[in-house]
């Protein structure tokens, strides 16, 4: 019996690890510098203006380490990603 309690706890320590480990977190500093890429075709992904969007997803992804959730909009995920500006006044990043 007491094997038994003992693998059970051993296999729930191992699955909370897994899942803690491979759960995406969103929020300022969530991304190393070399995931900005890859988390940039995902929110670009759907647009049709991909090349800008790429270019300045990347460029508020390595100032910000964060890219929001989703396709389009979620940048509350990420205050520094929102707050970014255009000279006009406009959002700087998509």
């Amino acid at each position: 019996m007491a094997k038994l309690i003992t693998l059970m706890l051993l296999l729930t320590l191992i699955s909370i690890s897994i899942f803690t480990t491979t759960a995406k977190k969103y929020g300022p500093g969530s991304l190393k510098r070399f995931e900005c890429p890859s988390e940039c075709s995902r929110r670009c992904k759907k647009t049709r203006y991909k090349k800008p969007c790429l270019i300045f997803c990347n460029k508020c992804c390595n100032k910000c380490l964060c890219v929001p959730p989703g396709f389009y909009g979620n940048k509350i995920g990420c205050p520094c990603y929102d707050n970014w500006k255009t000279k006009r006044g406009g959002p700087k990043c998509p």
